[in-house]
């Protein structure tokens, strides 16, 4: 089986819409898997599937709460790739900037 690293895990998480979707109705609070399933077109199994994708990454917490299974939102995961995402904007801004300077020097050189 191969490492994959945590950041890994909640992008790959991210990446699919449903996940994305369940993710955005957690945003407002824990609620039942059956409750959270509701808007799918899918079949259980699948819901299951997706659930287990996001606890993976370590997106949310399933527990069970009498015959309930609840779902949590866990937001460190995220503040960890909206920080690496932030590093990384700010580089690539910065090697943005550095080819319009260039672009304009050019300019400026064919315009002379």
């Amino acid at each position: 089986m191969d490492v994959v690293d945590d950041l890994s895990l909640v992008f790959q998480a991210l990446a699919d819409p449903t996940r994305r979707a369940m993710i955005s109705r957690l945003s407002g609070g824990s609620t039942t898997v059956g409750e959270l399933a509701a808007p799918f077109a899918m079949s259980r199994p699948a819901i299951s599937q997706h659930l287990k994708v996001l606890e993976r990454a370590g997106l949310i917490e399933r527990t069970v709460d009498a015959q309930w299974r609840r779902c949590t939102l866990r937001t460190e995961p995220l503040d960890e790739a909206v920080a690496w995402v932030e590093r990384h904007r700010a580089e690539w801004n910065a090697r943005f900037d550095a080819l319009d300077e260039r672009l304009r020097e050019l300019k400026g050189k064919t315009d002379a």
